[in-house]
């Protein structure tokens, strides 16, 4: 799974739920916001654990990167908020529409100047290798949403979940270093990890 195209279609398919905000009314605002809630939450854990953290080493990707931080900080901000609302008032419509304007400016950046800069810093095996880890932990998040009845055993399995992610991303970045130290590297610690075997089996 390429990185930017599932990426892309998280974005496509919050557009579609903001069109759908405006024309709604009542209590079927409220139940769309929570739609476009549930979807941002989701799409900022992967770019944040995954994602990010493998465009913060790059040169050309790093400042870029930063920005998007802050920017997911006041979206997170103004989901709080109107979480909190009771009925799609004045005031709740009008932060809304500021919610709106911050994300497609946010998406608009990416997709026009991080994914490009991101694209030539990455191999397409690198790219395929992010976008595979942001689908499986979208997967594991998700089931984790539908089964919280066990959440006492769940919070040792999270963490777990958390560690691996984290060394997910070490290793997008790790490879990205191997791919500049060349072959000869690989080659070098295979015979490292075949001599430690057969040390090994002389002291048996």
């Amino acid at each position: 799974m390429d990185a930017f195209n599932l990426l892309k279609a998280d974005h496509r398919k919050v557009e579609e739920l903001f069109s759908q905000l405006e024309s709604a009314s009542g209590q079927a605002k409220l139940r769309v916001f929570e739609q476009i809630k549930a979807e941002l939450e989701l799409h900022t854990h992967i770019e944040e654990t995954i994602f990010y953290p493998a465009l913060e080493e790059p040169k050309q990707t790093h400042e870029l990167t930063m920005e998007a931080y802050e920017e997911h900080d006041v979206v997170k901000k103004l989901l709080k908020e109107l979480g909190r609302g009771k009925s799609a008032n004045e005031e709740w419509e009008a932060k809304a529409k500021v919610l709106q304007e911050n994300v497609e400016h946010h998406v608009e950046e990416e997709e026009n100047e991080l994914f490009p800069k991101a694209q030539a810093a990455f191999s397409t095996e690198e790219i395929e290798t992010l976008g595979e880890q942001m689908e499986s932990e979208k997967e594991r998040k998700l089931r984790r949403g539908s089964s919280k009845s066990s959440s006492s055993k769940k919070s040792g399995g999270a963490k777990k979940s958390a560690s691996k992610t984290k060394s997910a991303s070490t290793a997008a970045k790790r490879a990205r270093a191997g791919k500049k130290g060349g072959s000869k590297s690989s080659s070098k610690s295979s015979k490292r990890s075949s001599s430690k075997k057969s040390a090994k089996k002389s002291r048996r």
